[in-house]
């Protein structure tokens, strides 16, 4: 199948009004797409069924939807290039200012201030508060975009995901929620936030640094029974777009007998990236404080369940082996951040930041800035 044809059924899926995703995964070249044969909802109900999920910040708000394997059709292309290149980051970042107004700034900075105030008084240590703004579209073709992406972060999950009774969101995300492969597992931990600037030997703040610490520990913590072999990195300086993160990976064994994916989920999510600690209190904090809904921004999104064939190791003592190969289970999801949603003739760019003690509302305002420009590059 070439690039055009696969474009095209997508493009043909969409004017259909039938569901569909369409995703590439971190520094890989193969393009997959599951088009869904009919324009039902399929919730999840207990994270052992099978294809792409796509799940809220909020459970009690929305339902996690599923485009089910049993009910598409999975189409995939391989490009090292894409149509609609030539997009200059750095030349977009100084061209493009904030969507919003004064009004819109200065009420993000109040939340920020009162939710610091908050921290002091020993409500919670941290909160992670975010925002929507809307852009007019220039380009309104959702496959017109979902290129530019791609063509743009290389290095993120990119995606393009559609129901006609849901709605239709685009995301670059440099963030993953868990990757399960068999037994083996791996989460990431991904806080702080500063520009790039042509340069990843940076100096971190001690605000970034508790910041990071806070989303390693709580997942350390959260992996308690379903693991006995937790194994952390050091923390390493990540660049995504034209941003630059901390980042710690947490890897493991799943513990034998230990089948509650469900459970494993919804004790990560959502982590203290994008809600807060302690989760629960920061969390209703949000819901009361944010005055919008985040539907699916900061929820997870990603394969679940899928198999993934393994031959056997060659060699001599495995001559009668070779022609036989095992299923494994593999459940990639990601944290969808740098995200946008599509109504009619306006994008919602939502991004976010997290708040502590030593946050100085200006600069955290700022940042909320650097993160739009990810998704306000390619508008």
């Amino acid at each position: 199948m070439t690039l055009d044809d696969f474009f095209k059924r997508i493009n043909e899926q969409y004017e259909s009004k039938l569901p569909f995703v369409v995703y590439r995964k971190p520094n890989e070249i193969k393009i997959v797409s599951l088009l869904q044969k009919s324009d039902d909802v399929f919730a999840v109900q207990d994270f052992n069924e099978q294809g792409f999920v796509f799940a809220p910040f909020d459970k009690s708000r929305e339902k996690t939807i599923l485009i089910p394997i049993t009910h598409s059709e999975t189409i995939f292309v391989d490009s090292e290039e894409l149509v609609g290149g030539g997009i200059c980051l750095n030349r977009t970042v100084l061209s493009s200012g904030s969507g919003s107004n004064e009004t819109d700034k200065q009420e993000h900075i109040e939340l920020v201030q009162s939710s610091i105030n908050e921290i002091k008084n020993k409500q919670f240590k941290k909160v992670v508060l975010s925002r929507k703004e809307k852009v007019i579209l220039q380009e309104n073709s959702p496959i017109a975009l979902l290129k530019k992406l791609l063509d743009l972060y290389k290095e993120a999950f990119v995606y393009c995901w559609y129901h006609p009774k849901i709605g239709l969101w685009l995301g670059a995300t440099p963030e993953t929620l868990i990757k399960i492969d068999g037994k083996k597992f791996s989460v990431m931990s991904l806080a702080g936030t500063q520009g790039y600037k042509g340069d990843e030997s940076v100096t971190w703040g001690v605000k970034e640094k508790n910041e990071q610490s806070y989303v390693t520990d709580y997942i350390i913590s959260s992996l308690d029974g379903f693991s006995d072999s937790v194994k952390v990195s050091g923390t390493q300086t990540v660049k995504a777009g034209n941003l630059l993160h901390l980042r710690t990976q947490v890897s493991g064994t799943l513990s034998r007998g230990v089948n509650g994916l469900k459970d494993l989920l919804y004790r990560l999510h959502p982590t203290p990236a994008v809600c807060g600690l302690p989760k629960e209190t920061s969390k209703q904090y949000i819901l009361k404080s944010e005055n919008y809904n985040r539907e699916f921004y900061s929820g997870f999104l990603g394969e679940l369940n899928m198999e993934t064939q393994i031959a056997p190791r060659t060699g001599k003592r495995n001559i009668e082996n070779r022609a036989y190969t095992v299923n494994r289970k593999h459940t990639q999801l990601y944290v969808n951040l740098r995200c946008m949603q599509i109504k009619a003739n306006e994008a919602l760019v939502y991004v976010g930041g997290g708040i502590t003690e030593s946050s100085i509302p200006e600069k955290e305002w700022e940042e909320t800035v650097l993160k739009s420009l990810v998704i306000k590059s390619i508008l």
